[in-house]
């Protein structure tokens, strides 16, 4: 009992996990089971985008369809001892257009690269420190990250740095306290939706049997946001549960208020949702999902105006089947509804702006084949599908697009 409940409380230091970051990683994970040597991994892939700048509405890099390559080299580690906990990722790489977007500011070529530190120390059965971190530099959004639901021209500086502390005051009860930097910088003067968002929270946990955890959490959150929208400050205020069906099948479940207050714009109070689960449903299938709705900050500026109020539901799935030794199939959906509130002309009050609206959905599949030790090839086929409405000038039109991508490549591990 005593292990099961400090290592619970641990678990949700995979939100924002470094090595799979994003809402998929609400479901508690179980740490690292044994070390693993220094590992390399490279990788080639070529590619084709029908509409490379799909935000831009007329005239060059409109609907530009191009051909791409992609490459890159990564390593990881992980070390593991009876008190402490390592696990370090690196990946570096670029994208080359072969014809470069004829949009303005495009370029035929882009980097990127991902970093991610993830650190744990038990000090004694009661007592545990954790910190995960990762950076992320890189031209496409991860729908799974929450924060982004349009492409951007340039490439996007990613960052976070989730510090906490754990103790187990009784067999049942312990608590899960910490504090959160997160960074998003699109890296252009133009963007105006560069966010600083700082938290710090608590979570109490409550162990009713075995298989079920309850929690009751508080989070303080400020952001400094640039642009034309005002800095905010949210309080939330929720209760949940977690719940593991099976060892490879796990729920958790949270739901309740956020508090909002904007500088010089609009303040309210707002339901808040979350969960996400992750089975595996027998040796082949596996399945992770995840929803969320909450008043997010991110992607609020415009050229003159802002909304105070950016109501989200993100929704995503993520599946992986083993066809056999050789072959593994993946699929997945990500669907994005939001509807900005609250409109508002910077820096003078004007007349009222139309809600902007907006659905996204995005599906992708994928294969990987296994040619022999360490070599596979791989492949991937994704969709885009954006419908916005009202707004002001080309907000909505700008926000509607279609997109199709497509990509073959070689991957390496040594």
């Amino acid at each position: 009992m005593k292990k099961q409940l400090i290592t619970g409380a641990f678990a949700l230091a995979s939100l924002g996990a470094a090595s799979a970051q994003g809402l998929y990683d609400i479901a508690p994970n179980d740490d690292a089971q044994e070390s693993s040597p220094l590992k390399w991994n490279a990788g080639v892939s070529f590619g084709y985008d029908d509409n490379v700048s799909p935000t831009v509405l007329s005239g060059p890099g409109s609907e530009d369809d191009v051909t791409y390559v992609n490459a890159y080299v990564g390593a990881s580690l992980v070390s593991i001892t009876p008190q402490t906990t390592w696990d370090v990722y690196a990946r570096v790489g670029g994208t080359y257009y072969f014809d470069a977007p004829a949009a303005s500011g495009s370029d035929d070529m882009y980097a990127q690269g991902r970093l991610g530190i993830n650190w744990a120390h038990r000090v004694s059965e009661r007592l545990r420190f954790s910190s995960r971190n990762y950076v992320a530099y890189e031209l496409e959004p991860d729908y799974s990250y929450g924060f982004s639901t349009d492409r951007q021209i340039g490439e996007y500086l990613h960052y976070q740095s989730d510090n906490a502390v754990g103790y187990r005051w009784s067999e049942r009860f312990a608590t899960y306290t910490g504090f959160k930097v997160r960074g998003l910088d699109y890296q252009s003067d133009l963007s105006g939706n560069d966010r600083m968002i700082y938290s710090v929270y608590n979570q109490f946990r409550y162990r009713a049997s075995e298989q079920t955890v309850w929690t009751l959490d508080y989070r303080y959150s400020w952001t400094d946001a640039d642009g034309t929208a005002g800095d905010s400050t949210n309080h939330y205020i929720t209760a949940g549960i977690e719940h593991r069906f099976s060892p490879n099948s796990v729920l958790a479940l949270k739901g309740g208020v956020q508090i909002r207050d904007v500088d010089g714009g609009s303040d309210g109070d707002s339901p808040f949702f979350e969960a996400a689960i992750r089975t595996r449903v027998n040796e082949q299938f596996s399945v992770r999902a995840f929803a969320r709705y909450s008043v997010e900050d991110y992607g609020t500026s415009f050229a003159g105006y802002t909304y105070d109020s950016n109501n989200t539901l993100r929704v995503g799935v993520s599946a992986d089947y083993i066809v056999s030794p050789d072959l593994t199939l993946h699929a997945g959906v990500n669907y994005i509804m939001t509807d900005m509130e609250d409109g508002r002309t910077v820096p003078v009050a004007g007349g009222a702006i139309a809600d902007l609206d907006q659905d996204l959905l995005n599906l992708y599949l994928g294969f990987s084949y296994k040619i022999n030790d360490g070599m596979y090839v791989t492949g991937s086929y994704n969709w885009t599908d954006s419908d916005a409405s009202n707004g002001v000038g080309t907000s909505a039109a700008s926000r509607t697009y279609e997109r199709n991508r497509a990509s073959l490549g070689l991957r390496v591990e040594f």
